[in-house]
């Protein structure tokens, strides 16, 4: 499909704008020649119903499709480019400029103004490729950055539609410099935290892709769109099918540099939500005063445990947000290399309110083998998990973690791409958020993995979950230099969500159903939501600076002679000791006999 497109698209490229429009407005699909005259989607969205190749838009097109009907208010529409270098070609720049004007009815190669989208105010901010191929002139990057001054001292969200061919190379150095411009401006948005949304559609590529459109909090792309800072007509043809496969939004989500790819019928409402989303309309408060608390646990064999934690019908991260979380969107990529599927994380509601949600996801595999190099997080995974902590910080929402990994993937590959840096400084930034953070381990916590994403305000604890530094089995073959014994060392690692809650490590249990979370996924996740909405509600009726000075105290603190641990360390010498009397005992009797 790409490369079949790639010579309409170059066509544009060139100035054949005419062309370009006939081609598009044929009865056939240029891909797949199914007739699309009497198509209600393509006359809608421009989208094919057969192969649902997508269609170029007008800026005007894009915002009539997102906005609420009637609330669209466009800005700077008289703003207008002249031919500040004299620049000297084949044609004329100035008559290039009105021969698009006439045939759009645009000024500029972009629409910028405010409008609603199902009642959530937000500024809009669509650039058209059928305007010399989308190009950011001196006019396109004033107007940008009007938009986002506007958006910043109003304080509410902008979404940026990017179709864009290049750079407007008769404006030379000038129409670089719109990189610097737009940056800056869109910078004040993360100064003042304040959502932005791109939406890379075909094509996003040159000084506007490399700009703005890549400072977003949220980047979705459309299907099929080319997408990369160098467009592929400058690609010379002994690379340009290699670089046509690269250039696809189906890449960038691979790699990690978009987050989702969605269809153009499903873009307002994707939108819509992550304006409910970002919009802190709501904040969970408790109705009574008074701790809640749940019935303690009884003390579990920690094999037992260990099974239970590891078991392949046990609920995953995905289980719990699909049953817990509202209009839930996930996010991908770390923006640098890749897509770790091993952490997902995302925007969501619960209990009507906004909460970043982190989540590791583990693969489940059967019951006899327990394969310890699945769930493993890549450094690509640690630094999704940064972004969803920088966005939390950012719009001041609360953090949920569910934690259930053997630990980090610690491959060949993993060292090289800086795995040590990714666990180091995601464990900083997550122990420096000054919003409420909660961690849950829901099955298996393992190692410096699981800890990356648990040094919270609050950690609470599955009462059939297990936490630990290393694995039975890693611990077995360091003692004994035999993994068999893994059920032998278990008990001495103390991982059980007991042994944690004495060793102060966990700030509260959470029950599971009878004989575990996996006989019941859906009572699972009520006892689990039930925990967490009394958690956010004690940590957000806290201030920030006490809510930070109990984090350090309660770290700084782990591993200290405290009564409980005190307590815990009596009960095991009094175990130790009994278990040497019952020795000696035995040893007088064989004496005796």
């Amino acid at each position: 499909m790409v490369r079949k497109f790639t010579g309409f698209l170059n066509s544009t490229v060139r100035g054949k704008d005419s062309q370009a429009i006939e081609l598009i407005a044929r009865e056939e699909c240029l891909l797949c020649e199914t007739t699309l005259i009497d198509s209600d989607l393509y006359k809608r969205y421009k989208v094919c119903h057969a192969c649902r190749f997508h269609y170029s838009m007008t800026a005007r097109e894009r915002v009539e499709s997102l906005a609420d009907h009637g609330t669209f208010r466009e800005s700077n529409r008289s703003l207008t480019s002249i031919d500040p270098l004299s620049f000297s070609t084949k044609g004329s720049y100035k008559k290039s400029l009105y021969d698009d004007q006439t045939r759009t009815g645009l000024t500029e190669a972009v629409i910028t103004g405010s409008c609603t989208i199902d009642g959530l105010s937000c500024v809009l901010i669509a650039l058209d490729f059928g305007f010399m191929g989308g190009s950011m002139g001196s006019v396109v990057g004033e107007k940008i950055s009007l938009a986002f001054e506007r958006a910043a001292k109003r304080k509410i969200p902008v979404i940026t539609i990017v179709t864009s061919g290049g750079s407007r190379i008769q404006e030379g150095i000038l129409s670089l410099m719109q990189m610097a411009k737009t940056g800056l401006a869109s910078n004040l948005l993360q100064q003042k935290g304040i959502p932005h949304i791109t939406v890379l559609a075909n094509p996003s590529t040159g000084q506007a892709y490399a700009s703005f459109a890549n400072m977003a909090d949220i980047i979705l792309a459309e299907p099929g769109a080319i997408v990369g800072v160098n467009p592929i007509r400058s690609i010379s043809d002994d690379v340009r099918k290699e670089s046509e496969d690269s250039h696809t939004s189906e890449s960038h989500l691979t790699h990690g540099t978009v987050d989702a790819i969605t269809d153009r019928t499903d873009l307002r409402g994707v939108i819509s939500v992550l304006l409910d989303l970002f919009n802190k309309e709501f904040t969970i408060k408790r109705t009574s005063s008074g701790q809640v608390t749940y019935p303690s646990s009884q003390p579990t064999e920690a094999w037992h445990s260990v099974q239970i934690a590891r078991h392949n019908s046990r609920p995953t991260s995905m289980d719990y947000m699909a049953r817990i979380m509202d209009n839930f969107v996930e996010l991908h990529g770390d923006r640098v290399y890749g897509d770790d599927p091993s952490i997902v994380c995302g925007l969501g509601q619960i209990g009507g309110q906004t909460v970043v949600v982190i989540g590791q996801q583990r693969e489940q595999t059967s019951d006899s083998e327990h394969k310890d190099n699945t769930g493993r997080t890549m450094p690509e995974g640690f630094r999704k998990a940064q972004r969803a902590l920088k966005m939390a910080e950012k719009f001041e929402l609360p953090v949920v973690s569910l934690i259930d990994t053997p630990g980090a993937n610690l491959s060949s590959e993993a060292e090289q791409r800086g795995l040590g840096h990714a666990i180091a400084s995601t464990l900083t930034l997550i122990s420096s958020l000054t919003v409420p953070t909660i961690s849950t381990i829901i099955g298996e916590g393992g190692s410096a993995g699981a800890l990356a994403l648990g040094v919270t305000d609050k950690i609470l604890m599955l009462e059939n979950a297990i936490y630990s530094a290393v694995s039975p089995e890693e611990a077995a073959e360091l003692i004994y230099q035999d993994e068999q014994r893994a059920k032998e060392v278990a008990g001495s690692l103390k991982l059980t969500a007991m042994d944690c809650m004495d060793l102060d490590i966990v700030d509260q249990l959470v029950p599971e159903p009878t004989q575990g979370a996996h006989k019941d996924h859906h009572e699972a996740s009520r006892l689990l939501k039930r925990a967490l909405l009394q958690n956010l509600a004690d940590l957000q009726a806290v201030s920030k600076r006490r809510r930070l000075r109990a984090r350090t105290k309660k770290f700084r603190n782990m591993g200290e002679y405290s009564s409980r641990l005190k307590s815990t360390i009596s009960r095991e010498v009094e175990s130790l000791r009994g278990t040497v009397l019952r020795k000696v005992n035995e040893l007088n009797k064989d004496e005796v006999d």
